[in-house]
């Protein structure tokens, strides 16, 4: 269905119902140009997740967690 967006406005109530119903509504503009679509909304599903995909691929540091001492010193931090 195609309607006019002057004429939507006090229908839009019933243009939902219909779009809940299976419709496809079209919004155009005064020259009929189509500028809209009311459809259904689907929620996005949140992607899968794949374990183990980053194996292999990841290799943390032995000193990883070691704070060289001019960034402790910058902080204050006494590692003693």
């Amino acid at each position: 269905m195609q309607i006019n967006i002057h004429e939507s406005d006090p229908h839009v109530s019933q243009l939902v119902e219909r779009v809940v119903a299976g419709e496809e509504i079209i919004i155009e503009i005064n020259d009929g140009q189509p500028v809209a679509k009311i459809v259904p909304y689907e929620p996005k599903k949140p992607p899968r997740r794949v374990f183990g995909v980053w194996r292999g691929k990841v290799r943390i540091a032995d000193d990883f967690d070691e704070i060289p001492e001019e960034i402790a010193k910058a902080f204050g931090i006494d590692d003693k």
